[in-house]
């Protein structure tokens, strides 16, 4: 009788043990309890000293306080999860709950996101945010759902600036050179049109690619370009704000309407916050990179002239009429 207990005993120890460790990986994509966590996995492909590594590390803390432990969002930066061209079908499959890609990656299944991508159309942050939480921002959001995916905000980078490995000031300057591009066509066109070639990269990759030679040069804003230490890698830069590169921060719509209401009400609020203070932190970091690089004296830097930003942008306006085939509504708004 004492053995037949014993077994008995025995088998319910191993039973509840192997029903715990189950559950617990069984539940991290499951919402099934208000009193059970959530975790949100949210990757990213930069550093965590970038303006977006930095906010998605704040969204994180804000959100594990405001909700005493309740839901944990776990972020992976710098690809070590998933890479620039694997994010966007992990956050289909809810392998991943949130992403931040840039703009540009979303342009070829959304050509309409091409907007952000044209050269000299916008002069100021104020009138990115302005299209970011007007009207544009909300249409090409409505976009994405067509995928169930949610927009939930849009995040900067900064103005873009060109680096080479010769000085670039005028448009014949880029004649035979190889630029890293992010897969849009807007972007392939903007140097087909200044005389150089381009080829299509993951940013994991960028560092190799100049290194090796595999490309001459590439466009970021300032705290990607310090980041990722392109600076060692590259001769010269050529501070141009010719471009703006920003970010989509977007959720699997399926995931984020299984959430409870309360939690939902917590990441919007928590949301709409760090947003606010990213953006400032964009603008710090990228002016603070410039005053580094420029004392540092690694690279040299040269301040397009009016003359010459005229000449980039007389040479790239054929971009705009070819663009309106696709956004001509987005590019209007844009434009008022």
């Amino acid at each position: 009788m004492v053995r037949k207990v014993a077994i008995f005993l025995s088998a319910v120890i191993m039973l509840v043990f192997f029903m715990g460790g189950c559950t617990d990986r069984a539940r991290d994509m499951e919402q099934v309890s208000k009193n059970e966590r959530i975790i949100i996995r949210f990757s990213h492909v930069v550093a965590e000293s970038t303006p977006k590594g930095k906010a998605a590390k704040r969204f994180a803390q804000l959100v594990h306080e405001r909700t005493n432990g309740r839901v944990e969002v776990q972020v992976y930066p710098n690809s070590t999860l998933y890479k620039d061209g694997e994010e966007f079908k992990a956050l289909l499959e809810n392998n991943v709950q949130i992403i931040a890609p840039a703009t540009a990656k979303l342009t070829k299944m959304f050509p309409q996101w091409q907007v952000f991508d044209l050269p000299f159309i916008f002069d100021s942050y104020d009138e990115v945010h302005r299209a970011m939480d007007g009207q544009v921002g909300k249409r090409l959001f409505a976009l994405l759902e067509q995928r169930n995916v949610l927009g939930l905000a849009m995040w900067d980078n900064g103005f873009k600036q060109m680096s080479a490995t010769r000085p670039l000031k005028s448009v014949a300057d880029f004649k035979g050179l190889t630029f890293r591009i992010m897969p849009s066509p807007v972007l392939a066109r903007q140097f087909e049109l200044l005389g150089a070639e381009t080829k299509e990269l993951p940013f994991n990759e960028v560092y190799g690619a100049l290194q090796e030679g595999e490309v001459d040069g590439a466009e970021n804003p300032l705290s990607n370009f310090y980041t990722k230490k392109f600076h060692q890698v590259q001769s010269h830069l050529t501070i141009s704000n010719h471009g703006y590169l920003g970010y989509a921060v977007l959720t699997n719509k399926t995931f984020w309407n299984s959430l409870p209401e309360d939690v939902k009400r917590v990441l919007e609020e928590t949301m709409k916050e760090v947003t606010r203070w990213e953006r400032q932190e964009a603008q710090r970091l990228n002016d603070q990179v410039l005053e580094e690089l420029k004392k540092s004296r690694e690279i040299n830097i040269h301040y397009l002239t009016d003359k010459e930003k005229q000449q980039w942008q007389e040479a790239l306006h054929p971009i705009y009429r070819e663009y309106a085939d696709i956004g001509g509504e987005l590019l209007r708004e844009i434009m008022e």
